[in-house]
């Protein structure tokens, strides 16, 4: 029994090799970004957004397909000391991996790349008052990814004008994690 949980935990961690040859960047697969996903890192040009108690820091538990081709995201976020489970729809464009939500303002949701068995990440871009704000979002398909994938986010959130102090690490900072089905 110990050598096959050995082997188990094994497979995990080869399992999370980064590979740029399994990327994708366009053209995406959405039926393959389906399922259980773990949030591990947020940037956004205004911090008070993703950091605690911020509107947009949301720890992300699924995301499923809708009959209409849009996507229904399972978050949960830390409402006065309690973990709250809220689920958004968002509605497909006609853009390859493009959604739109109505919170707090208008939102136009893009993948921007996957490797859909380790990582996808997203780029918000939300609108209110007449301000945009852009969040960047790392989901990982095990709690916790190996530094490669998070200096690959890195570089991302470069490419997008946000530097390592735009980013926040959540992947052992989720409150409700335990609460997890």
């Amino acid at each position: 029994m110990a050598l096959l949980l050995l082997s188990l935990e094994l497979s995990l961690v080869s399992a999370q090799d980064f590979n740029l040859q399994r990327i994708v960047r366009r053209n995406h697969d959405i039926s393959k970004v389906l399922g259980t996903w773990y949030s591990i890192s947020m940037a956004a040009d205004d911090m008070r957004r993703i950091e605690e108690d911020g509107d947009l820091r949301v720890f992300i538990q699924s995301i499923e397909s809708l009959e209409n081709g849009g996507l229904k995201f399972s978050f949960h976020f830390m409402l006065h000391t309690e973990c709250v489970d809220v689920a958004m729809v968002c509605d497909k464009t006609d853009k390859n991996g493009e959604y739109t939500i109505t919170y707090l303002g208008e939102n136009r949701l893009q993948v921007l790349e996957a490797d859909y068995l380790r990582y996808v990440t997203f780029h918000l871009r939300n609108f209110r008052n007449g301000t945009e704000t852009q969040v960047l979002a790392l989901y990982g398909r095990f709690p916790e990814l190996k530094p490669s994938f998070l200096y690959r986010f890195e570089k991302i959130c470069k490419s997008h004008g946000l530097g390592p102090e735009n980013i926040v690490n959540l992947s052992n900072n989720d409150p409700c994690r335990k609460h997890r089905r």
